[in-house]
């Protein structure tokens, strides 16, 4: 005995596709802009690091590590307001302390620190008072 073909499945309207077509362009140019814009960062890190602007990112470890001993866990470099450029540094202690300092990337000097965790040091000394002669 033969069985019948089964009919074929109904075929979706092709507006119906049209928001997930949307989303995943939307998404692709996000994704894209994205690339291109850490990219250009690179590139501007790299012409101020030629030009003697800023300190190598080694350089600035080393200092960090001294005052501010620990494993780190993020960095960022960017360029303020004021044309200064400064590296962003997240440092987690020994104990659970996440340190945040902000570093002058010219000249390696802790321009500011935050403190926040478990065993955050506190007081004047502490690594989360903001530097002498800084607002």
């Amino acid at each position: 005995m033969t069985r019948p073909c089964p009919a074929p499945p109904r075929a979706r309207p092709a507006w119906r596709a049209l928001p997930c077509a949307a989303g995943l362009l939307a998404a692709l140019a996000f994704a894209h802009s994205a690339h291109a814009h850490s990219g250009g960062d690179h590139d501007r890190a790299r012409q101020a690091l030629e030009a003697g602007e800023i300190l190598p990112l080694s350089h600035v470890l080393e200092r960090v590590e001294q005052s501010h001993p620990g494993q780190v866990i993020d960095v960022e470099l960017e360029r303020g307001h004021d044309a200064r450029w400064v590296y962003k540094v997240k440092v987690l202690q020994r104990g659970g302390a996440l340190i945040r300092l902000k570093v002058d990337a010219r000249d390696g000097r802790v321009l500011g620190s935050r403190a926040k965790g478990p065993e955050a040091p506190e007081g004047p000394n502490a690594p989360d008072a903001p530097a002498k002669g800084t607002p």
